[in-house]
């Protein structure tokens, strides 16, 4: 994958969707591409997070292992294709954190990731970046917990 290629996932992405393309080019500049093969994990529930991800092709599952007295198991809270995003959102906050759900690609996946410490340097240098960023990031994060408590309802 290319720059220019780089530079289209986040363009296309749910976080990115709406930037100038000079914000774009700054960010694929923190970004680099990983490729995945079916059942994959790019992380597991429990493992330290720095990243956040960008899906360039392919579908990633988030399942989350649950354990709520006698019920346990592992749920699907999200099935995430082209253009969607997850990862490790505390690290804009520069906190370190343990992620709380896994991510299982569901065949040959491109990403496309970034530290979210760099992610924030940008954020923080420009005041307008980094509302229309944060603006979005709360849409997605709204979203992801409705989703979330849905697929907890079933267990």
């Amino acid at each position: 994958m290319d720059r220019s290629e780089i530079e289209k996932a986040l363009g296309s992405s749910e976080l990115f969707r709406g930037l100038e393309k000079s914000d774009i080019q700054k960010i694929a500049g923190l970004c680099r591409e990983d490729v995945y093969e079916s059942g994959e994990y790019v992380f597991r529930q429990g493992d330290f997070g720095d990243r956040i991800c960008i899906i360039a092709d392919g579908k990633v599952y988030l399942e989350r292992d649950v354990d709520v007295g006698t019920r346990k198991g592992s749920v699907v809270i999200g099935i995430l294709g082209r253009g969607r995003v997850f990862g490790c959102w505390s690290t804009l906050l520069n906190a370190p954190h343990n992620l709380m759900s896994s991510a299982c690609c569901q065949g040959p996946t491109k990403i496309v990731s970034l530290r979210g410490s760099d992610l924030r340097g940008l954020m923080v240098s420009s005041t307008l970046l980094g509302f229309n960023i944060l603006e979005q990031l709360c849409f997605l994060l709204r979203d992801r917990i409705q989703s979330m408590y849905g697929a907890m309802e079933k267990i």
